[in-house]
């Protein structure tokens, strides 16, 4: 083969211009199936707030530090600001939006207003999310740096302030709620 025509031709296969590069992802969002078509660089929490309008999960630092964009992907809590969208193709998503029932305030939202576990609000959603995930990996047996004893067996009946404390260390609170939210999170755990 000319090595001018392969050169030629693997140029024009290089050359896929931006609209051409986008993909379908199709995922269940809050229960829904729901399709988005993304650039390969787009991140789930763009795809869920410019896409499709779930403007619960906020965008703040943008650089998985704050947790403020904590989702659950396949019942497991994720940055969405740190994963691509492309890759959540098949996978359910549950973001604040998704956590009531019915009309009615999921335990951790409604310990969450108890409480006063919020200010400005803008990390609420995300320490929301994690909480509500953070209690089912304690209820799973899940260990955490703040035990004494990793091969001890856990339960959601051993999660004391510290436990919380540590288990929600990656979401942060600019209004500095931090006791508020302990308390809220300790509550819920408790009446599950």
């Amino acid at each position: 083969m000319n090595p001018a025509a392969t050169g030629a031709r693997d140029a024009r296969e290089n050359s896929v211009t931006h609209d051409d590069a986008r993909l379908p992802v199709s995922m269940t969002v809050n229960g829904r199936v729901r399709t988005v078509t993304v650039e390969p660089r787009t991140t789930l929490l763009d795809a869920l707030r410019d896409e499709l309008v779930l403007t619960g999960t906020k965008k703040a630092c943008d650089r998985g530090e704050c947790g403020a964009c904590t989702v659950h992907v396949d019942g497991r809590r994720v940055l969405s600001c740190m994963s691509l969208a492309a890759m959540q193709y098949g996978k359910h998503i549950t973001t604040i939006e998704g956590l009531e029932r019915d009309g009615n305030l999921h335990p951790i939202q409604a310990a969450f207003i108890e409480h006063d576990g919020f200010q400005c609000g803008f990390c609420t959603s995300g320490q929301i999310m994690s909480a509500v995930a953070m209690i089912e990996e304690a209820r799973a047996g899940w260990p955490s740096a703040a035990m004494t004893d990793v091969g001890c067996s856990f339960t959601v009946a051993d999660l004391s302030a510290a436990e919380i404390r540590e288990r929600m260390s990656g979401n942060l609170c600019r209004c500095a709620c931090y006791p508020n939210i302990i308390d809220a999170v300790a509550e819920a755990a408790a009446r599950s």
